[in-house]
């Protein structure tokens, strides 16, 4: 099989230290699939995850990257959708089983076939055995089956545009399957990477938007993001003052919290929703608080390919772009550490040309 020699950064054992360059192999592009120029690449809180095995699944070595943005270099013969020189984008997912109820929806996101959806990086999800693993964004190039490519539409920032194709979607989907829109009541619940998204689109959804954050530094930015109000989550009179106040919750942050200070906030019938979190909450679940006031609890994650291009077309169409601070892949590990303490200012992107002009 012909491969593509690709310069990368990655991690290569279970003990995280730094990422450090490395050459992968790629395989050249089937009938299918396109092969991408990677322009620019976000850095995701998944990604530092990954690397340092918090999920206890790392397939190493591990080439990080899920916000892929990029121009076809070539397409395969059966490929219809692409063409050299197109501006394209790639999420985190690179296949699915295509077959199972939630692909057949277009909601590959849940794909229910034996091993799930292939990811960017990291191989399956539900992974078979530890063979099999595939290579992120943190890299020159990719190779990608069309069907899992995204057109960027050319109105938006081609430096900026990246996030969208995860803290983007992750906060869009869960917001359109509530039916979040005109005449509700919104809170988004930490104002980072996913958070200063959701803002913007429950804004352009039509929601009357409260931004809930511990960092009262922070109300000026998530007010100029379009928040209605802003809450400070370590107010106690003013978490009080807001219960029973929002038809729909969407929590962002990434690691264990407690649940409960804002299942409080939420109307009758609302609905709490978590989508940074990818593991149990800080503390049990009160399940009077649910029950009392027949609240639902829920989690999310990304979108499906069709909507993940639908979330693409309404930044465009409503001049939503995430908050971005460009670095170069050498920096790659400074970004994680400030990441990992709270300094970064929402997200970061990687311009792949610091990786292609290294000597």
């Amino acid at each position: 099989m012909e491969v593509l020699k690709t310069k990368a950064y990655g991690a290569t054992g279970s003990v995280f230290s730094s990422l450090s360059e490395m050459e992968i192999e790629r395989p050249a592009p089937k009938a299918d699939e396109v092969h991408i120029d990677i322009l620019y690449c976000g850095v995701c809180h998944s990604d530092l995850h990954q690397v340092k095995n918090d999920w206890h699944n790392t397939i190493y070595p591990c080439v990080p990257g899920h916000e892929i943005v990029g121009r076809v270099i070539e397409a395969g013969s059966a490929v219809t959708k692409f063409k050299v020189g197109d501006l394209v984008g790639v999420g985190c997912m690179i296949d699915s089983c295509g077959t199972c109820p939630a692909c057949q929806e277009k909601e590959e996101n849940y794909c229910e076939g034996p091993v799930s959806w292939t990811a960017t990086y990291n191989g399956y999800i539900k992974p078979q055995n530890k063979d099999f693993n595939t290579f992120g964004g943190y890299s020159t190039n990719i190779v990608v089956k069309e069907s899992f490519v995204l057109r960027i539409p050319e109105s938006l920032d081609t430096k900026a545009v990246a996030p969208i194709l995860c803290a983007g979607i992750t906060t869009y989907s869960p917001m359109k399957h509530w039916n979040v829109g005109p005449g509700q009541s919104v809170a988004v619940v930490g104002i980072g990477g996913l958070g200063h998204m959701a803002v913007q689109i429950a804004r352009a959804l039509g929601a009357t938007v409260t931004a809930v954050t511990r960092t009262p530094e922070k109300q000026a930015e998530a007010e100029k993001l379009g928040a209605h109000e802003v809450l400070i989550s370590s107010d106690s009179k003013a978490m009080e003052a807001h219960e029973l106040k929002f038809d729909f919750i969407l929590i962002t942050i990434p690691d264990a919290f407690e649940v409960n200070d804002y299942v409080k906030l939420a109307k009758r019938n609302g609905v709490i929703t978590t989508v940074g979190l990818l593991g149990p909450y800080k503390g049990p679940l009160d399940n009077q608080e649910v029950a009392m006031h027949r609240r639902s609890i829920a989690g999310s994650i990304i979108g499906g390919i069709a909507e993940t291009q639908e979330v693409l077309e309404f930044c465009a169409e409503h001049n939503i772009l995430p908050e971005v601070e460009m670095i170069k892949m050498q920096d790659i590990n400074d970004a994680f550490d400030k990441m990992n303490d709270e300094e970064v200012r929402f997200r970061y992107v990687i311009d792949m040309a610091s990786l292609k002009q290294e000597a």
